[in-house]
Formats: C-alpha cells, structure tokens, sequence
C-alpha cells in the first residue's frame, strides 16, 4: 500500500526573496510549512550570506525544476580587495593579504577574460561532491580538497560602482554552475591585490525577477493570519518556469493519450515545421512536457493535475 502524503496538494512556482543568513534548504522548508505543502524544492542553490531570487517549486512544478535551473542568472556582488579568504567570502578567516588595491583601468582590463565561456575552479567551500561527500563538509574538517576546473559560460560581467579604493560592485549575467566568489577570487589573485565577496544579491534566475519575489516575511504573515486566498495569491502558475519553450493547446483525447505515455499527431498549419521542446496544455491544464519531433509530440514528464 501506498504511502499517503502529508499535507496539502499545492502545484505552483513561490519565487522567495531569501534574506541573508538561511540556507537554500531552510528555505525551502519554510514555504513549504507556509503552504502545508506535500511536496518543494528549489532551483539552484543561493549560499546562506547570499540574499535574492530563489524560486521554489510546489507540488507537480517540480517536475519542471530543470528549466529554471538551467536558466540564466544576474548577479549584484561586492568585491572586497586586499585579503582572500578561505571562503573566499567574509564567512572564512582571511588566508592572504595585500597592501595593494587595483585602479577602475586594471580590472576593466581584466573582465574580458572572465567573460564568454571560461575554466573556473569551484571554492573550497561548495557544495560539489568529492568521492560522495560535499566539498564543504570535508573543507570543514581541515581537509584541503583538489578541486578540478569546469567550463562556466559568463555572458556579461561589469562594473557597477566603486564606492571606495577597497571596494568594487560588479553585475555578472551566468549560465548553471558559475560561483561569483570563484570570480572574485581568481580576479583578485590576477591583479595581485587579493579579493573576496562581502556583498551577494542574485537579481534573476532564468524568467523570475525581483518584480515577482515575495519576502519570507511576507509570507509568513500571510499564513500566520491564516488566510488562505492571500497565501495562494503568491503562487505563479506551473508553466511559468516554461518560458521559451512551444505551448501546445490539445485536445481532451489527445491529453487522455499523453497521460497514458503516447504520442500524438500535432495538427494545423505549422504543424510540419515545429519542432524542440514543448509542453501541452488542455482547457488551461498543463499536461505533459516532452518534444515535438516530425509531426508528433512525445511526452516525457506526465502531470497529474486533472
């Protein structure tokens, strides 16, 4: 017999401000104590010293994490120059020192290299696996972990504003994978001065922006006053992590062939020339996420939303 879920059935996408000082997975656990929700999880990890968007998957939305993890992401940071970290943020005890500081001609300089797709090794302190266990866990534990470089892809990476010879404020637009304290190490260690994250605000993750970020506050006082609609308002719908991507309307009869794992015929006009990934929606239900391949859509992640 199966096991029964506790709590209740609640589909959507909370796109939560995470304040400073809560890990990604505390978060996570306090939407979904918020909503009494069966079923969450987040799209992409944002450090505990990290504030910012963390949208967080309710219910059936999960099944459509890998879009919004796969999406772009804006970040506001603050470099501090100087000292390095073995954080290589304020969190670790500062590891090396400079009296030098970089001038605004040297890094701009510099930030052609850290743009495009680039090497990047991860920060001691991550949560990359090494033979099973987090990175961090054994950086903890003293162990000196050899982390290997990967390819990162950095579209866009500037310079905000210099508010003091110690101090630079960047913006960096990335793909999955990238860690902003790696850039400000590595650029640090470039320039010879040394440098290392004081300030992390994730502005964007793929479509979700600030304009439709809650504050966990917020919610929290929504569901402490038990008002249910005024929680549910918060709720963007599933689809919303599908931006991009082809809707395709179908019909009872084909939905009740997609739930059962078939194919069907795509009809209309463009049918013979659509193709990529898709999803299908019925009478305002989201149905099935799969591939439209010559002439067909073929379901490979089933909702049950009916």
């Amino acid at each position: 017999m199966a096991k029964r879920r506790r709590g209740n059935v609640v589909n959507g996408w909370l796109i939560l401000d995470k304040p400073i000082g809560m890990s990604s997975t505390q978060a996570v656990g306090a939407v979904r104590r918020a909503y009494n929700a069966q079923k969450a999880g987040h799209a992409g990890t944002l450090d505990p010293l990290a504030s910012g968007i963390l949208p967080i998957a309710l219910g059936e939305a999960t099944k459509t994490v890998p879009f919004a993890v796969d999406g772009e992401k804006v970040y506001r940071f603050a470099v501090r120059w100087g000292a390095e970290t073995t954080t290589d943020d304020a969190e670790g005890p500062v590891s090396a020192m400079s009296h030098q500081r970089p001038s605004r001609e040297a890094i701009e300089a510099l930030l052609p290299s850290f743009t495009g797709q680039i090497l990047q090794v991860p920060p001691q302190f991550s949560a990359i696996k090494v033979d099973g266990a987090r990175a961090y866990d054994l950086a903890r534990d003293g162990e000196v972990v050899d982390l290997e470089a990967r390819p990162v892809t950095i579209d866009r990476l500037s310079i905000e504003a210099m508010p003091d010879a110690d101090t630079t404020m960047f913006v960096a637009e990335c793909g999955r994978g990238t860690y902003v304290r790696s850039i400000a190490r590595d650029m640090g260690r470039i320039l010879g001065c040394y440098g290392h994250v004081v300030d992390l605000r994730r502005t964007r993750v793929a479509g979700f922006d600030e304009s439709v970020a809650v504050s966990l506050s917020d919610l929290r006082a929504d569901a402490d006053l038990e008002d249910a609609s005024a929680v549910m308002a918060h709720l963007l719908p599933i689809e919303a992590a599908l931006d991009g991507i082809i809707g395709l309307p179908v019909s009872s009869d084909d939905a009740a062939r997609l739930h059962r794992g078939q194919s069907v015929l795509i009809r209309g006009r463009d049918a013979p020339i659509m193709a990529g990934e898709a999803y299908a929606i019925c009478k305002g239900h989201l149905i099935a996420l799969g591939a439209i391949e010559k002439g067909e859509f073929h379901p490979n992640r089933v909702f049950n939303l009916l």
